[in-house]
């Protein structure tokens, strides 16, 4: 089950908010919601940069994709950031199908990044500061069901050196108010999501839920990493 609304339901409840200064009030909720942001500290294991530019691949789950996709389509050094389901299989790789939850996909982002400018430790910390709250088992906000959990899926061994020695940092050093519930495993086939869902977050800011839950996120970004954060990005061309 989620709580995210269709884009029609979305537009109709947008009209009925505009009565009464109701979006006064989202933008408080907005508001809130970025303050109670955890701020990570830098993973002690991580690659340094590559001497030369180049292009490597990180694929995170952590909830909603419009904003993890928004998040990430922000920060310095990444390419492209593609919304789409891992962890199932092909024929079950359509949201409505996945929303049921029990296909094993999740919803997910792949980031193509250059790691001569940014290091995948340092888009850990901006995903466990900013994009996700890793002590939510099977949900995030409110949406609910695992096809909402937070994964870290790994491409090769040093990404998930790095990926399990974080969690572990960050357990021990007790950064959140809770265990770390974000999963780490090898990565599956990607399956790049609906056209519909790319680059939803920059296309529609105004919708409720992308005001609630989303655009703290970005807030958060560019509050606690000034220097990650870019103002121009990449859209995903529609398939």
């Amino acid at each position: 089950m989620t709580y995210r609304l269709s884009i029609l339901a979305a537009a109709a409840l947008m009209a009925t908010l505009l009565i009464g200064g109701v979006l006064a009030g989202v933008g408080r909720h907005a508001a809130q919601a970025a303050e109670s942001q955890t701020m990570a500290p830098a993973p002690v294991m991580d690659e340094p940069l590559a001497k030369l530019p180049g292009s490597e691949t990180a694929i995170l789950s952590g909830g909603c994709f419009w904003g993890m996709q928004l998040v990430f389509q922000h920060v310095k050094g990444v390419h492209e950031v593609v919304s789409g389901y891992e962890g199932g299989g092909a024929l079950t790789a359509h949201y409505e199908i996945v929303s049921t939850g029990v296909t094993g996909h999740a919803e997910s982002i792949r980031i193509v990044f250059d790691p001569h400018v940014i290091s995948y430790g340092a888009l850990l910390r901006i995903y466990f500061s900013v994009a996700t709250d890793p002590t939510e088992l099977d949900y995030q906000g409110p949406d609910h069901g695992s096809q909402y959990r937070g994964e870290i899926w790994t491409l090769n061994g040093t990404q998930r050196r790095i990926a399990e020695a974080y969690v572990a940092q960050l357990g021990a050093d007790h950064t959140f108010p809770a265990p770390i519930v974000t999963r780490i495993e090898s990565a599956r086939p990607f399956f790049q999501a609906e056209s519909y869902h790319q680059n939803f977050a920059t296309l529609h800011p105004d919708n409720p839920y992308i005001a609630t839950f989303d655009a703290p996120k970005l807030t958060a970004l560019v509050q606690t990493f000034p220097g990650l954060y870019v103002a121009r990005l990449t859209l995903v061309a529609a398939r």
